[in-house]
């Protein structure tokens, strides 16, 4: 998670705040888990989100979605529903007009993991 992570802000600092992640602490299936990220911009043409990205610890791929905004999107949010492999951390990161990435993260416990790779 963390090499995706550099990937998406390179060596710049990533400060917590701004960013809201709504999804279930306890979830009984990871197949299909509803997660809402947003994020306290005016969206005016001088000061926006440019994009969000989410990332997790324990998925075969760690990046679980980039969304890219712009000023006439009104509102930073984004709503999608993801597949968990395990109980891990999300992080969501939002970077802004003005170069700043600002981050939240998130616990979820998964009863029932999806993602697997085992044959039956």
């Amino acid at each position: 998670m963390a090499a995706a992570i550099r990937t998406v802000v390179g060596g710049a600092t990533v400060q917590t705040g701004k960013v809201k992640l709504d999804i279930p602490p306890l979830v009984e299936n990871g197949n299909s888990v509803p997660m809402t990220v947003s994020v306290a911009s005016p969206m005016t043409a001088n000061d926006y989100v440019k994009s969000i990205h989410v990332f997790n610890e324990k998925n075969p791929q760690p990046n679980l979605g980039n969304f890219y905004l712009g000023p006439r999107a009104g509102r930073a949010q984004v709503s999608t529903r993801v597949r968990l492999a395990d109980s891990q951390k999300i992080t969501a990161i939002a970077h802004f007009s003005d170069g700043s990435f600002w981050s939240v993260t998130a616990e979820v416990v998964v009863t029932l993991a999806a993602c697997t790779e085992e044959v039956i």
